[in-house]
Parts: C-alpha cells; structure tokens; sequence
C-alpha cells in the first residue's frame, strides 16, 4: 500500500479468519513500552476507531480500511456530521488514556459507513523533540517542495508539540480544531512558506476568523473552533466531550441567513432614520417639553469582543448578542 517514516504498509489476509488487514512494518524494533501502548490501543472498539488487531517485535496487523482522506471546504451540515464522528473517536480513546498525537486529515478516512480515524498513538513510536528553524522529529518529517510549499504534519502539531513537551488530550484538540477549520474553510488556520514561518504561525499568530472565511459560519461555531486553537492548553476545551456537546448545540439551530456587511449597514442607516423621524415627530405633536435622553453604559465581559450583531429584546429591557460558547445577556435595567 505504500511507505512512510514508519515502514512499509501491506494488504493481506488474514487466513484463520478470512479477512483483510493492513500490516505496518516498521524500519525498527519496538520498545517493550511501546508493545505495552499498542495493547491498549488494542482494546480500543469503536466503530469510528481503526481496529488494531495484533503487535509483533516489529509491525502491527490493523483493520483493512477503504476510504478517502477528508478534504475541504465541504458543505457546514456535513462538516459538522463529521466532526462528531471523530470526536466520538477522540473521546473512546481518551477515556482509556490513549492520545492521538498525530491527527490529520491523512488519518481521518471517510467510508461508506461514516468516519474511520488511524493510527491512534502510533506517533510514540519514535521521540519527537522539540522542533526548530533547522530541524523536526522523525515521525513528523515535513518536505519542502521546489515551489517552498509545506507538507507533512507540522500544520497539525499544537504548541506544546512544536516547543518539545509531551501531548495530552488537548493536544488532539488542538488538531481537531486545525482539521475542522481547514472543513469548513477549505484552508488550515496555520500557514508558511518556510518550515520556519510555519513554525512561528502556530506559536504568535491567530487565525483568520471562520466567518471572515465562510460568511454563512455560525459565530457560535467559530467561537468552538477558535477555543480549540487557543495556544495555551489550558484557554482549551478540555475533552473531546465538551467540544462534541458544543457543536451539538449548534447544529440544532438552524441556520442563519446572514446579509452582507452593505446591507446591514444599510439596515442600520435605515432603522436610525426611522428613529428620528419618530423623536422628531414625538417633540413636534408634543405638547409638553421632551425629557432628556438617557444614557447608559454596558460593559461587556472579560475577553469578550463587541460583534457586528447587537439585539434589543421586543419589550425594550435587555441588550443580547453572541459571546465565545453562547449568548451575553445584559438586562438594561441593572
């Protein structure tokens, strides 16, 4: 089936129960902790998790699986579909304490019976230190082409990743995030002409937000994926449940239609002349003299931006508008 920094991958049969698996031969001998590790992935049985049937002094006999790596932009309802799929996967292995460690689309399959995610843990296999300008671990070697493009699996690495320290559950949260950006955008979050650029857009920069991307991006949406790219593992969600519940949430509402920024800016222009004209015709037909206009201020929360939508419930009394996992609500009466 091919070659990678691990070994070589076949097809075969596997002939005492007639079935076909892939086996991963490794260039190397396997550490006695990673036979340990590799058990415990084993007993891993979800049907979005890539099955892993045995595990010799130096390869692995795995579930034979025919699918298409995952590619964006897809449409947001199939996007979402999908990414619970893999949180589903995510959260059985974290449950038994494996980590992913190598997430990316290459390892996320798409076949007929839905989302098959490989290699769980497998990215052990090697020590990865920490990476630099000059050079990257084994396991997550990144080509450079002729044109300076990046391949590989550094775009998916996390922070704590790239600077050398081990991955948890947050890491894979990380690259889950990275994966569902590059879903719905068509695009990944983190980019670089040089292994180097690269490298300092995943540590310092933030992404494009989603909804600058794909205008019809709910922003409840953009907020979950926005928390799993935090750069500090703990700003993160902190379990593929939580991220799973989130999105749950937002694919029961239905889905906005969003009007351009002219037109709303011409709705605002629009409803700010109406209001005039009333206070205007209000003090010409009132007899009495107008009382003076209130005025009041609403601090928004901490590490909460002001954004383009700010509703007014019917009765007048509270201000409303979406925050990071939800709605701000402020009654104007406080």
């Amino acid at each position: 089936l091919g070659a990678g920094g691990m070994g070589e991958v076949w097809k075969a049969r596997d002939t005492r129960l007639n079935r076909l698996v892939a086996i991963k031969a490794s260039h190397t001998s396997f550490s006695e902790r990673f036979e340990r590790e590799a058990r415990a992935i084993a007993a891993v049985n979800h049907p979005h998790v890539c099955s892993l049937y045995d595990v010799g002094p130096d390869y692995l006999v795995m579930e034979y699986v025919e699918g298409k790596s995952l590619h964006g932009p897809v449409p947001l309802a199939q996007a979402l579909a999908l990414a619970e799929q893999i949180l589903d996967a995510l959260d059985a292995a974290h449950q038994k304490g494996i980590v992913h460690r190598d997430l990316k689309p290459d390892n996320i399959l798409l076949t007929k019976s839905g989302v098959k995610v490989l290699d769980f843990g497998l990215a052990r296999i090697t020590h990865a230190p920490a990476v630099d300008s000059l050079s990257l671990a084994q396991t997550h070697a990144v080509s450079l082409t002729a044109e300076g493009s990046i391949l590989g699996t550094l775009p998916y690495m996390s922070p704590e990743q790239v600077e050398g320290h081990d991955a948890d559950a947050r890491s894979d949260i990380f690259a889950f995030g990275v994966v569902l950006y590059e879903l719905i955008a068509g695009t990944r979050p983190f980019t670089g002409k040089t292994q180097a650029n690269l490298v300092a857009s995943i540590l310092k920069e933030e992404p494009r937000h989603l909804f600058e991307m794909q205008p019809r991006t709910p922003r409840g949406l953009a907020e979950v994926v926005r928390t799993c790219l935090e750069k500090d593992p703990e700003k993160r969600w902190q379990s593929a449940r939580d991220v799973r519940h989130a999105l749950r949430l937002i694919a029961a509402q239905p889905e906005p239609s969003i009007p351009s920024r002219s037109v709303r800016v011409w709705q605002g222009l629009a409803v700010a002349m109406a209001a005039i004209a009333l206070g205007i015709g209000a003090w010409v037909f009132q007899p009495t003299a107008p009382t003076s206009p209130g005025r009041f201020e609403a601090p928004v929360p901490d590490n909460v931006t002001l954004p383009d939508y700010v509703s007014v419930s019917p009765d007048g009394r509270k201000l409303v508008f979406p925050a990071a996992q939800g709605l701000w609500l402020r009654d104007l009466g406080a």
